[in-house]
This record gives structure tokens, sequence and C-alpha cells, in this order.
């Protein structure tokens, strides 16, 4: 994991899309971390969510960072923050992000995000941009898949 000096504070190091038994199904690194690291950071993240009670706040210290996450059915959401970044505007950024989804996917499911892993990618690329939220209009954020799902019925 890269050193929280040479992190931008403004920064997201990390999002992540999990299933509920642990299997990684998106992962998108705005920070530099080998790869080597990744599998043991994102089995740690999901251990840490995953062992936490629904009564239980979704937001997790880790380390240097916060971790925000959502579950929806077996799906969690996890976005890993520094300290300076507001939680409950990420946690709304993830609903954001599902309600994305399930309008393009007509409510969405783990098959839905394994088998159009690119279109999610699309739409996570639409709404960050750098680790910097640049959108959350639903319409905007889905006009450039749209536009190529339009092209490719041509």
């Amino acid at each position: 994991m890269p050193s929280p000096d040479t992190i931008n504070p403004q920064r997201r190091l990390l999002d992540l899309l999990l299933c509920s038994w642990g299997q990684t199904r998106l992962s998108k690194y705005y920070e530099q971390v080998e790869l080597g690291k990744r599998a043991a950071l994102e089995a740690d993240v999901v251990r840490g969510c995953l062992a936490r009670r629904k009564e239980e706040c979704s937001f997790v210290e880790y380390k240097d960072y916060k971790l925000v996450y959502r579950q929806y059915a077996a799906l969690f959401i996890v976005v890993g923050i520094t300290e300076n970044e507001n939680e409950l505007s990420i946690y709304e950024l993830v609903h954001n992000f599902v309600e994305v989804l399930d309008k393009y996917f007509s409510r969405v499911s783990e098959l839905d995000i394994m088998f159009n892993l690119d279109k999610v990618h699309i739409i996570l690329d639409e709404m960050i941009l750098n680790g910097h939220i640049v959108e959350t209009n639903k319409n905007r954020i889905l006009a450039p898949l749209l536009a190529l799902d339009k092209m490719a019925e041509s």
C-alpha cells in the first residue's frame, strides 16, 4: 500500500465491488498499489466488512483510511477513502452508482456485473475520474453507454 504521505488527500484509494462470499467482481484503484499486494489488501478489506453485523455502522477504520460500504442483496460495494473525505457523501455516491446500474441493467444482479464488466467500468469511469467525483446525474452518466449500444445495434 502506498505510504500516506504520497497519497493525494482528496483522492480515493480504491473502489471495490464484492459479492457476499468474498470474491472480488470489480476493483478499481486510484493510487498505485502493486499487483502482488492487491489480493492481500482486498482480502483484508473483505474480511473487515463481512465480519460486521447489519446493525453496525457502514464506516470502518482501516489503517490510514476509512472504508465506506453498502450491501445490496449479495453484493457489497466498498470505497476506501482518506480521512479528509465526507463519509456520508461517499455513502450516497455508492447508492447513486447502484441506481445507475439498476437503470441500465433493469434491476442489476451479480451476473449482470460479471458478464458486462466493461459496461460497469464505463459507468464507473463516467462518475469518477482519477479518484474524483465528476458526475452524479444518471442520464449524463449513461449517455455514452447508450450511444455505444445504439451504434452496436446499427
